[in-house]
């Protein structure tokens, strides 16, 4: 871990906190739809209308956290977002026996977890501008880490008790809460950027319609990653199926997601080769990475074996660690002042896929099988790789804009 000698130690301190808080909320999500049908008694039906109102609820304060980062003010945006998010979580074991209440407070969870995150990237892209591509990276590769563990341990507790789960993250959460309190009370305001802990209104900066316009920016990205997400969803509503119906062991298919987070450590050096030689921008990244996931798709159709869906996870993984890090870094280099509304709009547009996705592959699969739902993913695969392509075309040589907008 040498690598991390050269960071200073306020970049280590973040990446142990975002790696903790990241194994509590992992902690968690693998487990709502076991909750709900096994804990609750509700049917499966229940349990996915549950994680639409959660997902829905991320969508939203993904898009309100970005607008509200300069009328709030980082500080008081990130500790009161996962503070809230803490007491939701806190709640839950208290308020699962009310049916109605329940569905409000995992709407309240999705809404409080989201919040946080344009403003927490944004924070990261103004505070760490000389390296942000790369740290961008490295908090991503951390917080996966945190989801593997927190995935690994999910479903120990789970046979102790459901309630611990939640619980345990509302703990990491309200930690993540605290470190952001004592870190940013003690951190100097930025270079004139943005000022760290006090609230900032921008003053003659464009409205939110002025920012809407500039496409050009935001759109034809956010909708390719919308694509990959969509595509994406082969893996719970195709995969995971298929695996069943083939009569493999179900510890198969979480050996496709062990592979897929020990990759994001182990193959970090084979996406820095990528970065350094063939995709040196963070479009020519976010293009990369559509062709990656294209290339699992087609693998899966062309094998159509378990051996296959192993090939396809790792094409897969390359091009999520690929596209994480390249989104934020764009619109942390380009949009200027206006980088968290940006953020978290791109975030917000991105996270319909993994809302649709879902259940339109699960309907295809349930008619047609495995092959049609790969068609599908590897036609949303080639959109997203067009769109990106359209997006680098834009912004070709585009000058920084202190609030993101053409001149």
């Amino acid at each position: 871990m040498r690598w991390l000698d050269t960071y200073p130690k306020e970049v280590k301190i973040f990446l142990l906190a975002s790696l903790v808080n990241a194994t509590g909320s992992a902690l968690m999500w693998p487990l709502t739809t076991m909750y709900v049908f096994d804990e609750l008694g509700r049917t499966m039906a229940n349990a996915g209308f549950v994680i639409l109102i959660q997902s829905l609820g991320g969508i939203f304060g993904q898009l309100l956290g970005g607008a509200l980062y300069h009328r709030v003010g980082v500080k008081k945006l990130i500790i009161g977002s996962l503070a809230l998010n803490a007491l939701g979580l806190f709640a839950l074991p208290w308020i699962s026996a009310y049916w109605v209440v329940f569905i409000c407070a995992m709407g309240w969870i999705g809404l409080f977890s989201s919040l946080s995150l344009p403003a927490i990237q944004a924070f990261i892209g103004f505070r760490f501008a000389e390296r942000r591509g790369e740290l961008f990276n490295v908090i991503y590769v951390a917080n996966n880490i945190g989801v593997a563990i927190g995935t690994a341990l999910s479903g120990f507790l789970a046979d102790f008790s459901y309630h611990l789960s939640f619980v345990l993250n509302g703990v990491t959460s309200a930690g993540f809460a605290i470190f952001f309190w004592y870190y940013l009370s003690r951190a100097e305001p930025d270079q004139g950027e943005v000022h760290l802990t006090k609230r900032k209104t921008v003053q003659g900066g464009p409205g939110v319609w002025a920012l809407l316009g500039n496409t050009r920016l935001y759109l034809f990205m956010s909708l390719g990653v919308l694509f990959l997400l969509f595509g994406n969803s082969i893996w719970n509503t195709g995969v995971s199926p298929y695996i069943i119906s083939e009569g493999m062991e179900k510890r198969m298919y979480g050996l496709l997601w062990t592979l897929n987070g020990v990759l994001i450590f182990v193959g970090q050096p084979l996406t820095s080769w990528v970065k350094r030689t063939m995709a040196r921008t963070s479009t020519a990244q976010m293009t990369a990475s559509a062709v990656f996931y294209g290339m699992a798709y087609i693998v899966m159709i062309t094998m159509y074996s378990y051996p296959g869906m192993v090939l396809a996870m790792v094409l897969a993984t390359f091009g999520e660690m690929l596209i994480s890090p390249a989104t934020p870094a764009f619109i942390s280099e380009h949009a200027g002042r206006s980088a968290p509304f940006y953020i978290g709009i791109s975030g917000g547009i991105g996270a319909v896929g993994r809302v649709i996705g879902p259940y339109a592959m699960g309907v295809m699969y349930d008619k047609h099988g495995l092959i049609p739902v790969a068609w599908l993913a590897t036609g949303t695969a080639v959109i997203a790789v067009l769109g990106f392509v359209l997006h680098a075309v834009l912004n070709r040589n585009r000058e920084v804009k202190e609030y993101g907008l053409d001149a």
